[in-house]
């Protein structure tokens, strides 16, 4: 067995599916992950049909087999306990769908993040508790791990259920941003098939030794991303926690819903860190002892490649991403 490598289609949301599949194909990958609902829409999943449709569902599989790929991820990211009205309740549905649908498709693995709840039963927005020096935001915490974790019980019996592993990206604003908050979930639920998406990129500019990481989580690691990420000069005045967003225009074209009525902000000129092209931010021996770590887990598990690099377009990003991404296998 070996690695399947292959990438995230969300930076081709633009193209029908099979001209992003005919674009993978080309950069060499096998391996696919499409999204399914949560902060994006989902244009190469028809999450209705494939679910309402046998029929659908063996053609839609059928459009990966033909070209020598395999679907191995549905990715619903998003904020299923947002107390937002029009957020927290659509995410945690769209991702209910999403395990049934990964069920139905045989797709062993759906990607997601745990999610944050307000701060207590009355709060109207999402908080997100730093650091918790200050007595007050252990109650603050102790009311959200309660929120999580009846949620995440849930999650975790409809996953065994239709037979899915819910790996969750460790990613700030979350809960679950580290491999010390992924496990204390699973601890705290009992989960038998919640586990972690090991996405780099976020462990990276928090200060993490990811492969430390990879180790110290085990099995508990379930699917992977190839996602580079590097600190700027910006970090020497910001640090890693830095705020200085500013809005986009309701208007403006192209800007990226996170729920209704809200969508993502503009960084600052000068950040703290960005995401880069695999092998820009970490050369390719650093990536080698990824898939390395990875591959002593499960020497089959998928790995796939998230283009969010803003030096590069849609298809030269991917195409760098892949070509140091095999470049690191081969190291193997």
């Amino acid at each position: 067995m070996a690695l399947k490598l292959g990438a995230y289609t969300a930076c081709l949301h633009d193209r029908p599916l099979t001209e992003a599949l005919d674009i993978l194909k080309e950069n060499g990958l096998t391996s696919v992950e499409v999204n399914t609902g949560g902060f994006i829409p989902s244009p190469h999943c028809p999450v209705d049909l494939l679910l309402s449709s046998a029929t659908a569902r063996e053609e839609y599989l059928a459009t990966f087999a033909g070209r020598g790929m395999e679907l191995t991820g549905l990715n619903c990211n998003g904020n299923p306990l947002n107390p937002l009205p029009g957020v927290g309740p659509k995410h945690a549905d769209d991702l209910r769908r999403t395990i049934r649908l990964a069920g139905l498709l045989g797709v062993r693995h759906v990607v997601t993040m745990s999610g944050t709840p307000g701060s207590d039963p009355d709060a109207t927005y999402p908080s997100w508790v730093v650091n918790p020096w200050d007595g007050v935001y252990m109650d603050v915490l102790d009311y959200q791990w309660g929120v999580a974790v009846e949620f995440w019980k849930e999650i975790d019996a409809l996953a065994r259920e239709n037979d899915v592993r819910v790996a969750i990206e460790m990613h700030p604003h979350n809960l679950v941003f580290s491999p010390v908050t992924l496990k204390r979930l699973v601890d705290e639920t009992g989960a038998t098939n919640v586990g972690a998406e090991m996405d780099p990129s976020h462990l990276m500019w928090q200060g993490m030794d990811v492969v430390a990481c990879i180790k110290w989580l085990g099995p508990l690691v379930f699917h992977a991303a190839a996602k580079d990420a590097t600190l700027c000069p910006g970090a020497d005045i910001r640090g890693v926690l830095d705020t200085s967003f500013t809005r986009v225009p309701a208007d403006a074209p192209g800007k990226v819903p996170t729920g209704y009525g809200f969508w993502c902000n503009a960084w600052p000129e000068n950040p703290a860190w960005k995401f880069v092209a695999v092998g820009v931010g970490h050369d390719v021996p650093y990536w080698t002892e990824f898939l390395r770590a990875l591959s002593e887990i499960d020497p089959d598990m998928a790995v796939n490649i998230e283009h969010e690099d803003a030096a590069y377009s849609q298809t030269e990003g991917l195409a760098l991403a892949a070509k140091n991404l095999q470049s690191a296998a081969t190291a193997l």
